[in-house]
């Protein structure tokens, strides 16, 4: 699964990266409500609004669907990386 978020994550960044979009995290794993969820966190210079996001969302759903990373169902979450906080 690894591989395939690490191929994920490229494509993704090389797609975002004409808008300044920086993918700072792909992950995917079970939540508190037993769904799979495959999420993409993404991050600008000065902050990433909405609309970004959901321009984002629309060049993403594409990649995600052609690369098939699992044939289990999940819910895709594009989100913004919260302010303040680094990566861990």
């Amino acid at each position: 699964m690894e591989e395939k978020l690490a191929k994920l994550k490229k494509l993704v960044s090389e797609a975002l990266a004409s808008k300044n979009i920086i993918v700072d995290t792909i992950t995917y794993e079970k939540n508190s409500g037993n769904y799979n969820v495959l999420s993409i966190v993404l991050d600008k210079v000065g902050g990433i609004d909405l609309d970004a996001i959901v321009e984002a969302t629309k060049i993403i759903n594409p990649i995600v669907d052609a690369n098939d990373i699992t044939d289990d169902s999940y819910i895709l979450d594009v989100i913004s990386k919260e302010r303040g906080k680094e990566n861990e």
